[in-house]
């Protein structure tokens, strides 16, 4: 009996793995329809491979053995085509389910003639006519082989997991190779049939993860929301506001061009929570140069801006650059009675592109992010939008001397998005 303790972990993956996919909300009914019927069908399979042990084994009854190999033979290239529509749910099928009924009316012939298999009177398997016994691993190969193509084919040019699908058709194949080679030992299921039930784990759990992936620009949306929020405060607004009021009365055209430049700052912003992709450092140079230009306005000779630009032909994520800036004055410079100087450097070394914004400040304990009770604007925004594409960002500071926050980018051909 030790030869069926086998079965108790394949057991457990199938029954315990159905009510998870019949209740899990992250999966579409599509995929979850797919995959309740491959589990059925691999259930059918198990009870299959156990009831071909005992009747070559225990009990001699050669039409039954005779049925439930048809059984067999007929359900596993359906089980790969249901691989294939998991993985490519919008391909067309036809040609595969042609095969997988090809294969299973070539086994059903073994009812009524000696085509492709039969069971003798003394429980004796013996091959059909020619090469039709092996029908089953024809098709079965000829559909792995499909299966790898709708797998390369979706997701080549996708930054996904596509190593688990590839995974789980090398060791169908294996697995089948070994039923089939020296190597097998006559077990209640077979090596393919140990492998069908590992990879529908596996599929669940690549389901899973595409789930992540397919959401992950959701998740970027909302973090750049959060980004511009914390970014665009409040006390921003209503003091530019309050500062174009002012100046409509002592010099409206002043007003005039720090209204121009507020609107053109709102534009930006607003068009960067749209923005996925990276943009150019010049564009960011652009806008932060537009903020500064405001608080010019607002404090004048308390803030102050001073660029040194050696290199400007590299990308970076949006909305990076300029909250630090405004860290910068905010956080820096306009805690000083008179004020000081934001420096906005830019370099290249031989493998990235360095931005440092450097101010004169009153500086801050790097050690935690708050100062007065106040969050530093962004900092933590901008590390991990920098982080999801790559880069890095530094900061260094000291109380009384000021504060340094460095962006790497690394150059073409290091890890980027």
């Amino acid at each position: 009996m030790t030869e069926y303790i086998i079965l108790m972990p394949l057991l457990i993956l199938v029954f315990g793995l159905t009510p998870i996919v019949a209740r899990d909300s992250y999966l579409n009914k599509n995929q979850k329809n797919i995959m309740l019927w491959i589990i059925g069908l691999i259930g059918v399979l198990i009870a299959q491979n156990v009831a071909d042990y005992l009747l070559q084994t225990a009990v001699s009854m050669p039409y039954v053995r005779m049925l439930e190999s048809i059984v067999g033979y007929s359900v596993r290239p359906v089980i790969i085509v249901l691989f294939c529509k998991l993985v490519k749910p919008n391909g067309k099928y036809r040609i595969a389910w042609i095969l997988a009924i090809y294969n299973a009316a070539v086994y059903f012939t073994a009812t009524f003639s000696r085509f492709a298999f039969y069971i003798d009177e003394n429980n004796h398997f013996h091959g059909g006519f020619l090469y039709f016994g092996k029908t089953v691993f024809v098709v079965s190969f000829l559909l792995l082989f499909y299966l790898i193509y709708c797998t390369v084919s979706e997701y080549r040019r996708k930054k996904t997991w596509i190593w688990i699908p590839i995974v789980n058709i090398l060791m169908i194949i294996i697995a089948a190779l070994m039923d089939i080679s020296p190597l097998y030992r006559d077990y209640p299921v077979s090596y393919a049939t140990i492998a069908i039930v590992c990879c529908s784990l596996f599929y669940f759990i690549w389901l899973h993860l595409e789930f992540v992936k397919a959401h992950e620009s959701a998740l970027m949306a909302e973090q750049r929301i959060k980004l511009m929020m914390s970014q665009i405060q409040p006390h921003f607004l209503y003091n530019s506001l309050s500062s174009i009021s002012e100046l409509c009365e002592t010099d409206p055209q002043k007003a005039q061009q720090m209204t121009d430049d507020f609107a053109e700052y709102l534009r930006y912003n607003l068009t960067a929570l749209n923005s996925e992709k990276l943009i150019s450092f010049e564009k960011q140079l652009e806008q932060t140069e537009i903020y500064l230009k405001i608080e010019k306005t607002r404090f004048e000779d308390r803030v102050n801006a001073v660029y040194e630009i050696e290199a400007r032909n590299f990308e970076v994520p949006t909305l990076t650059v300029q909250p630090l800036v405004e860290n910068a004055v905010r956080h820096g410079i306009c805690k000083r009675p008179k004020g000081g100087t934001v420096t906005i450097r830019s370099y290249e070394t031989d493998s990235a592109y360095v931005i440092e914004i450097a101010d004169d400040g009153v500086g801050f304990d790097t050690e935690s992010i708050t100062t007065e009770g106040e969050t530093h604007v962004g900092i933590e925004n901008v590390r991990a939008r920098l982080a999801y594409f790559g880069d890095t960002l530094e900061i260094k500071s000291e109380i009384g001397v000021g504060t340094t926050a460095a962006i790497t980018v690394p150059k073409k051909g290091e890890k980027r998005r």
